[in-house]
């Protein structure tokens, strides 16, 4: 079961249960929530968070039965808030609680090869295609129109939004003497392991006489390709129309904002993060932890700033009219 839950029951989340997730003391307060809310559309069955006393002052304006806000802000609202860590965050995993209680269904018009396996608790959704060899773990969700092909191995509580294409061949050709390419074999496998989210129309090939790997943890988002044979780390992060070519290796923690290219065999270190629209020549090597990487070829940001004025200074100005 996901998250000690029965899904296809109806949703709930209780005070004890948002204690439990956030490791605090249960408590006897036996309050039972069933959604969560904006501050306008909030009612007494309703979680909402804040961040600070201001919006704490806006959460208790409203109607919600239960505030999630910062241990630092004051004392004000009595048992209808909870003081922990991270509103946000407690926020979230309120949220994938109450996802757990969607009935696991498999669509009819979803087709499952003889020799696929799909986990209990996971659901697949229209138009689906799951080939033979293909294994989906427990509690998934399998958005519509995806298409799973026969080497790919998915684990447990991973989400595959619409129209995403995993485990296809990838783009490799050898170049013979008269000038015509033949595709170099494609027939390696797609790990993808538990807790990975995929974006809808994004694309993950194949190993090509290997593997490419999604490490745990890993969220991917809409439009991303990553090429044949890539290692993509865990808990990475990867924002929308991000390209990954072959080979490459990102490590655990990355974080790449949206359009940034990489060439193939290029390696990310861990904890590195990639600008918006960088690009990252093939072969090279990226490293620092916490260190922020912006331009074509990416660059330190301090580096890249300074870059960034001086190609400023040199501009041709236009000439004076006197």
């Amino acid at each position: 079961m996901t998250y000690g839950m029965t899904p296809g029951s109806e949703p709930a989340i209780s005070v004890k249960d948002v204690c439990g997730l956030l490791g605090l003391t249960p408590g006897e307060d036996e309050r039972v929530f069933t959604r969560l809310a904006g501050y306008a559309d909030a009612a007494p069955e309703a979680i909402v968070f804040a961040v600070d006393e201001t919006s704490l002052a806006e959460a208790l304006a409203s109607a919600a039965g239960l505030i999630l806000a910062p241990a630092g802000v004051g004392d004000m609202g009595g048992p209808r808030v909870l003081k922990v860590k991270n509103p946000k965050y407690a926020f979230a995993l309120c949220g994938r609680w109450l996802d757990g209680f969607v009935a696991a269904a498999i669509h009819p018009s979803a087709v499952i090869d003889a020799g696929a396996a799909v986990g209990r608790g996971t659901s697949v959704g229209a138009c689906c295609v799951i080939e033979k060899g293909a294994v989906v773990g427990e509690n998934c969700s399998i958005g519509s129109n995806v298409t799973i092909y026969g080497c790919t191995r998915i684990g447990d509580r991973v989400v595959v939004q619409a129209g995403a294409v995993l485990g296809s061949m990838g783009f490799g050709y050898v170049r013979g003497e008269d000038g015509t390419y033949v595709r170099f074999p494609q027939q390696g496998s797609l790990v993808i392991e538990d807790d990975v989210e995929i974006g809808a129309n994004t694309t993950i090939d194949r190993g090509a006489l290997g593997e490419t790997r999604i490490g745990r943890g890993t969220k991917i988002d809409n439009q991303v390709h990553i090429g044949h044979n890539c290692t993509i780390g865990k808990d990475v992060v990867i924002a929308a129309q991000v390209g990954i070519s072959g080979s490459c290796v990102v490590g655990d923690g990355v974080v790449m904002a949206g359009q940034v290219g990489l060439g193939d065999h290029v390696t990310i270190g861990p904890g590195v993060i990639l600008g918006g629209a960088s690009g990252v020549f093939p072969g090279k090597r990226l490293e620092g932890p916490g260190e922020m990487f912006m331009g074509v070829p990416a660059e330190p940001l301090k580096d890249y700033l300074k870059s960034l004025a001086r190609a400023r200074l040199t501009r041709v100005r236009p000439k004076s009219r006197d």
